[in-house]
């Protein structure tokens, strides 16, 4: 068994290591208010934005799941970059067999509706984009294996932004525009796949993957099955202009490298995840 530090042990974190857990490993949560850690991870208080004292010295693997509280510069700059630079130096001198970094499928500029593999070209054209980048190529350069792990929208409990936006009358979709997501069940999935193939001995775990299920959907397709699963009316239409289209997610993200590894979705669709949660409302 493991012993596996999660930094920045948020939503998706906590729910990696109580996974993790029940699995026989050791897990160490790393967040600035620990009281709310589930039963099992060992806390450990901290602010990744300042520099941090010695970690345990027995770490297997990191697992860097941090998020940044708003949407501005330093707060990117602080979760993504700075926040990496204290781990990696809270952890020198250790033999940590992978380092997992949770980065976002924003980072690919594609608006065409293009198919986006791995090996798709990113853009740094907005702060976020060029933060989460330079965090990317931190994990990349460490002195540790790495694995970067871009997931798309994330959906699942406690993350019901599109049906609340339904329910409330403000869903709006702009036609011809593809949309990706994940549901939070398998984010973790994913993550304890790759670390169990690690631990198996397992050589070809590649450093970068697409975290995404297996429907690239159009949005608009998406909003009127909320809204006929929901019994509400309609929902607005519009023709996208060309300044929408550049600034929307317009692409079909592909998850066929981390599904060749073997990884089986819980959610292999949005039907699956917002069904369940519907059902759960």
């Amino acid at each position: 068994m493991a012993n596996i530090l999660i930094a920045g042990c948020g939503g998706i974190g906590c729910e990696l290591g109580v996974k993790l857990v029940s699995q026989g490993h050791t897990v160490y949560g790393l967040r600035r208010e620990t009281s709310e850690l589930p039963e099992g991870i060992k806390a450990i208080e901290a602010d990744l934005a300042h520099t941090l004292d010695p970690l345990p010295d027995n770490l297997d693997y990191i697992v860097y799941s941090a998020s940044a509280g708003k949407y501005k510069d330093i707060a990117y700059y602080q979760a993504y970059v700075s926040g990496v630079k204290h781990v990696l130096e809270a952890v020198k001198g250790q033999a940590i067999k992978r380092f997992f970094f949770v980065s976002s499928t924003s980072v690919f500029g594609q608006f065409e509706g293009e198919v986006v593999t791995e090996e798709s070209p990113t853009s740094d054209s907005t702060f976020s984009t060029r933060r989460l980048l330079e965090g990317e190529n931190l994990v990349n350069e460490c002195p540790f294996d790495s694995t970067i792990i871009r997931f798309g929208g994330i959906y699942g409990p406690g993350r019901n932004h599109l049906i609340n936006l339904v329910l409330d009358g403000k869903a709006h979709c702009l036609e011809g525009v593809y949309s990706n997501r994940i549901h939070s069940s398998d984010c973790v999935g994913m993550l304890a796949h790759l670390i169990d193939m690690s631990e198996q001995g397992n050589k070809n775990i590649e450093s970068l993957y697409i975290g995404v299920d297996n429907q690239p959907t159009l949005s608009c397709e998406v909003y009127e099955w909320l809204a006929e699963q929901l019994s509400v009316s309609e929902i607005e239409h519009s023709e996208p202009k060309e300044q929408s289209r550049l600034m929307s997610s317009n692409k079909q993200l592909s998850n066929a490298r981390i599904r060749s590894t073997g990884y089986e979705l819980l959610y292999p669709n949005y039907q699956d995840g917002y069904s369940e949660l519907i059902q759960d409302l």
